[in-house]
């Protein structure tokens, strides 16, 4: 393996700088958008207890802020509960865009990265290219299995290229759907509260 990433030449280092970063930031996103850390399932339940129990003071709605994404919408919410369902629903979608602009911390970078990666494994090769076809001019054409190992290995880095690309591609859409289905969940659940702490809808 060593050998391989070894003919690709000089190129093959930004290819496996951008592998790292994938990697990292595939981790950190698995790690981070765990469902139980965005939408835990016990807290709405907890907000109706507390909001029954006439409990969610300035401290507890701060606690709530920094919980979890879903915690903050719904904090935006119950804080300005008592100014009207309209300037109710316009903090929580205010902060709803921030939550999701957060959740999708670090996918910019990744898509960068499925993007360039092919990018990079050509340019590679064609630096490979020009440096077999500049041998050929100095030293001419003896041996064909010459001219076919250095094709070979001029096309080492599009192949590496390739090789982060495709799996960082998927990982980004998967990122992105994952995003889009939290952020329909958490709108459901603050158009419910407001809903519900404006008498137009029951507890449920």
């Amino acid at each position: 393996m060593f050998e391989i990433i070894k003919s690709g030449g000089w190129m093959m280092l930004p290819i496996i700088l951008c592998s790292i970063g994938a990697m990292a930031i595939v981790a950190e996103r698995f790690w981070s958008l765990q469902r139980k850390k965005i939408l835990p399932p016990e807290l709405v339940p907890q907000v109706w207890k507390l909001y029954r129990e006439k409990k969610l003071d300035d401290a507890t709605l701060r606690h709530l802020r920094n919980s979890s994404p879903l915690g903050c919408i719904l904090a935006a919410g119950l804080a300005n509960s008592h100014h009207g369902r309209k300037f109710m629903k316009e903090c929580i979608e205010e902060t709803g865009r921030k939550v999701a602009h957060d959740l999708e911390r670090f996918l910019n970078t990744l898509g960068t990265i499925a993007a360039v990666g092919p990018l990079l494994g050509l340019l590679g090769t064609v630096f490979g290219m020009i440096e077999i076809f500049s041998s050929l001019m100095l030293h001419g054409a003896g041996d064909p299995s010459v001219l076919a190992g250095g094709i070979s290995v001029a096309l080492i880095t599009t192949a590496a290229g390739l090789t982060v690309a495709i799996p960082s591609l998927i990982f980004h859409r998967y990122f992105e759907r994952l995003v889009d289905d939290y952020v329909v969940s958490m709108e459901e659940e603050a158009l419910k509260l407001i809903d519900i702490l404006h008498g137009e809808r029951e507890e449920s």
